[in-house]
């Protein structure tokens, strides 16, 4: 089942086992259950401390792969093969439950122990889900050090019944104790938050006893990191608030024009970031959102950042590096749709609608990429562009013409998400070319249609473009001084991660410029 290279690699990982680790399989006649059971004795031959029990009456989901503890009891399943991006999760929950370090927070574990009750989680992914990874993880971190609380990771893909008994149609969803909990990404923190109803209460009167900063960077995406690396290195204070470190990176999948690095994940180059970033003296604050931004009342003096959460940080100098998101149609059904047929993310969504014709709105590089990669997936892929013609780069338009499942529309406006209440039945759209209104069947819409800055916040603080992006000038500042702006969020032409980093280390630097040149509060009071 692993090859050799794989096999060396698992071997390493398992010498840090601590404690004895039992794998309770429990198998069919099917060729996945032949596969778990080659993947089970694969790794019990790379440790002594890993042993194969087979129970077929023991789970009724078959294959599944029970990871139990033999020192504490935890338990954690995974039903279905857990390879692709969920064979880290596999590995760590081996070392885990075998005695290895957990890499979590004191508070945070703290925390998990001392919840009250019981906790079954069942997390729906797919195997080509970038973003399931860490959300198994985390509960899987949960289940490791709280006995009462377990979690059983299910491939929607191999499990298609109960996904559609679910009505599941985007991943990753996650059920506790039979009924739904959260569905996409969601942290550690963010999990105790909704299980915990006064830890964000007590993390947001935490946040607002801390000293203020000199520099205090907006936004954990690449041009949040670049930003706060590069104050750090000035040795001053230095602190990132962000909703997630990673920003939108963490939704991109395969990443090949990231100079110096052939090709990498979206996931993986976040989690560099950070370590990267936490390198440094710098206070990294996660699971919160700025919703207003005060300026100082003198130049030199503190800036006020308002959270969500009810806290406020205060900062002399600031970086805003929130980002984009993805755009949305912002027609009839699509909110009322979203999660339930109406997608944003076709690595991560896409096997859910195997067999079924579903739609790409948006004929860009993002949605004919999307359209190629659901092509093999689905039964038949509608591409609908609003132009009169598509802006993708040529090898992707060959390449999508090539295909005979892609049918590509344009001059049509997406005008309504139709569905029965439950999932989407298909939409309509306007023809604009003849001016009639055409209804399509289908069972997904996946939407790609841009990007949108995130400066929701700093409306009325800052100037904004005719596009809502930062105005910002060479050094990165913005019309308010002492406020400077990176990346996607800005009115930087080209949103790229290299160009989002360098424009990050831009800010950085122009921001620190404008320390030193600026008294401190305390020295305009002396004066």
């Amino acid at each position: 089942m692993l090859d050799t290279t794989v096999k060396n690699q698992l071997k390493a990982y398992l010498q840090n086992l601590k404690t004895p680790v039992e794998l309770l399989l429990s198998l069919d006649n099917g060729e996945k259950s032949g596969e778990m059971a080659s993947l089970a004795d694969d790794i019990a031959s790379l440790s002594d401390k890993v042993k194969v029990t087979v129970s077929p009456d023991s789970d009724e989901r078959k294959p599944s792969m029970l990871v139990r503890s033999e020192a504490t009891g935890s338990e954690i399943r995974f039903a279905g093969l857990p390879m692709g991006h969920e064979f880290t999760s596999l590995v760590l929950a081996l070392l885990h439950s075998g005695g290895h370090t957990i890499k979590v927070a004191e508070e945070l574990a703290e925390q998990v122990k001392a919840l009250p009750g019981e906790y079954r989680f069942e997390t729906y992914v797919s195997l080509s889900c970038q973003n399931c990874p860490d959300v198994v993880q985390a509960l899987n971190i949960m289940s490791v050090l709280n006995p009462n609380i377990t979690n059983v990771m299910i491939d929607g893909g191999l499990f298609p019944d109960e996904v559609s008994k679910r009505n599941i149609m985007a991943v990753p969803s996650i059920y506790l104790n039979g009924e739904l909990f959260a569905q996409g990404r969601i942290t550690l923190p963010e999990i105790l938050n909704k299980l915990d109803t006064g830890a964000a209460q007590r993390q947001a009167e935490a946040l607002s006893e801390k000293a203020p900063y000199e520099m205090l960077v907006v936004g954990g995406g690449p041009a949040g990191a670049a930003a706060a690396i590069y104050s750090a290195r000035k040795g001053i204070r230095t602190g990132v608030v962000a909703d997630r470190f990673g920003g939108q990176v963490m939704d991109t999948v395969g990443i090949e024009n990231f100079i110096s690095v052939k090709a990498t994940e979206g996931p993986k180059l976040a989690a560099s970031l950070e370590e990267h970033v936490r390198d440094y003296d710098v206070d990294i604050m996660t699971q919160q959102r700025a919703s207003k931004i005060i300026a100082a009342e003198q130049v030199g003096d503190l800036i006020k950042v308002e959270l969500e959460s009810g806290a406020t940080l205060k900062s002399r100098a600031l970086v805003i590096a929130t980002g984009a998101r993805w755009r949305e149609m912002n027609v009839p059904g699509e909110q009322e749709y979203r999660g339930k047929g109406v997608a944003y993310c076709p690595h991560c969504d896409g096997p859910l609608f195997k067999g079924k014709k579903v739609a790409v709105i948006g004929g860009g590089n993002s949605g004919i990429e999307a359209a190629i990669d659901l092509a093999g997936i689905v039964e038949h892929v509608t591409v609908l562009e609003f132009d009169n013609k598509l802006r993708a780069d040529d090898v992707l338009q060959r390449k999508a013409r090539s295909m005979g499942n892609i049918t590509i529309i344009t001059e049509a406006w997406t005008t309504e998400v139709v569905g029965d209440g439950q999932r989407v039945t298909g939409l309509r759209y306007t023809d604009r070319g003849a001016g009639e209104s055409v209804s399509l069947e289908l069972a997904g819409i996946f939407v790609q249609i841009g990007l949108i800055p995130n400066v929701e916040f700093l409306k009325g603080t800052v100037d904004l473009s005719p596009r809502g992006e930062v105005e910002v000038g060479i050094q990165g500042e913005t019309s308010v001084p002492g406020i400077f702006a990176a990346g996607d969020v800005t009115t930087a032409p080209y949103k790229q991660i290299i160009i989002a980093m360098g424009s990050g280390a831009n800010a950085a630097l122009g921001a620190f410029d404008y320390l030193i040149r600026t008294p401190a509060p305390q020295q305009q009071e002396a004066a």
